[in-house]
């Protein structure tokens, strides 16, 4: 009988330069991944405010859209800012006469400081329960916020057709230092 002997190969093995290179590639290939997902968080960020904002924006336009309807004059401008109560220094951009009273829209800085930036605010006739004005006292009540520093956020003019043309912007600045800027636009019959 014959003995069968087994001899040990060469085992083959990774070098520890082969070690390092693997592993720094392997470090290399999850940083590219995190970098990618923070992004996207980012994004989805800055998504989710666009859609809450442009919500604001819509709603915020819908109120001066109801107030216009309910008029029987608008002047867009300041004009003859004589609102019922005081504008602390903001400009009237649009003032509106109802059978109930006096309504002015105005931009300037907020009342108070949970607000972010300049405000756009309406002094007139409070509302009802059913949405229609009240022949009550005169409230000043901030209707949106986040209105760039510089320039209107707000604007109200009367178009050549009988029209008044709003346009409502926001400024928000993101943490890259750069600024997210949003527009509406909404079209009334003028009064």
């Amino acid at each position: 009988m014959q003995r069968l002997r087994c001899q040990p190969s060469p085992a083959t093995a990774f070098t520890l330069l082969e070690l390092l290179l693997a592993l720094s590639l392997g470090l290399l290939l999850c940083g590219v991944i995190v970098q990618g997902l923070l992004a996207e968080g980012r994004n989805s960020q800055r998504f989710g405010r666009h859609l809450r904002e442009r919500q604001s924006q819509w709603r915020s336009l819908e109120l001066v859209r109801h107030d216009v309807r309910q008029s029987t004059a608008a002047e867009a401008g300041p004009g003859d800012a004589t609102a019922t109560c005081g504008l602390a220094g903001r400009t009237a951009v649009l003032q509106l006469q109802a059978a109930q009273g006096r309504i002015t829209y105005s931009v300037g800085a907020a009342p108070s400081a949970i607000w972010r930036g300049r405000v756009l605010m309406r002094c007139g006739p409070a509302f009802g329960l059913y949405g229609e004005l009240s022949s009550g006292d005169a409230q000043s009540r901030v209707v949106i916020d986040g209105l760039p520093r510089d320039g209107a956020g707000f604007t109200a003019r009367l178009d050549g057709r009988g029209g008044l043309e709003l346009t409502l912007r926001q400024a928000f600045d993101l943490a890259e230092g750069r600024t997210q800027d949003l527009e509406s636009k909404l079209t009334v019959a003028a009064p």
